[in-house]
């Protein structure tokens, strides 16, 4: 009975957890994490400053945690990445699979675009560039020519671009991101096709 009532527990916590950073997002989104307050945060979720201290000491380790929490693939991706051959089909999939990845993590993506100079102030800014360097690493074919380097980075570029600047645009997102999609891997097939 005490092991079940514990898993309910931690189950609560981390379903308290994701809800803070849930609202802490929206709210960064919204207003921008410089005019957000802990306050604020805890005022919309309906709970004490306290209570969100238990949880989160500081906005910054709200958003850290959303990074790391929602960014998950994108470094199960750059793992397996890391292990494929370095052949067409392989950097096709791995296109593909970011795109998934990004349109997972579309709000935060929008947050870090708002939010730039904040951004580059946080942590989160640090690792952000971390995961897009070794991302560049499993894009980029070694040994390349710098045309055929500039056109893999390209790929990576205009996936992120095509993801959140197009998303002001009046289409439907399914059919812009599939749009986005095909301009990135016919980069990355044309960086292969000249080897």
């Amino acid at each position: 009975m005490d092991v079940a009532m514990g898993g309910k527990r931690r189950q609560r916590r981390c379903n308290t957890r994701q809800h803070i950073q849930d609202t802490a997002l929206e709210l960064f989104a919204e207003q921008g994490y410089d005019k957000t307050s802990l306050r604020e945060i805890a005022e919309r979720l309906g709970v004490t400053k306290a209570a969100l201290y238990y949880h989160f000491k500081t906005k910054e380790e709200i958003i850290v945690s959303v990074f790391r929490d929602l960014t998950q693939p994108i470094e199960d991706l750059i793992e397996w990445g890391r292990r494929q051959p370095d052949a067409l089909e392989a950097k096709q999939e791995i296109v593909r699979r970011y795109s998934r990845a990004l349109a997972d993590t579309e709000l935060l993506h929008r947050f870090m675009q708002e939010n730039q100079a904040a951004v580059r102030e946080l942590r989160v800014g640090d690792i952000f560039k971390d995961q897009t360097r070794r991302l560049h690493e499993i894009f980029v074919s070694p040994g390349s020519d710098l045309v055929d380097q500039v056109r893999c980075i390209s790929a990576l570029v205009t996936l992120h671009a095509g993801t959140f600047v197009m998303q002001t645009r009046e289409s439907d997102p399914d059919k812009r991101r599939e749009a986005v999609l095909q301009v990135a891997v016919e980069m990355i097939t044309q960086a292969y096709q000249d080897r």
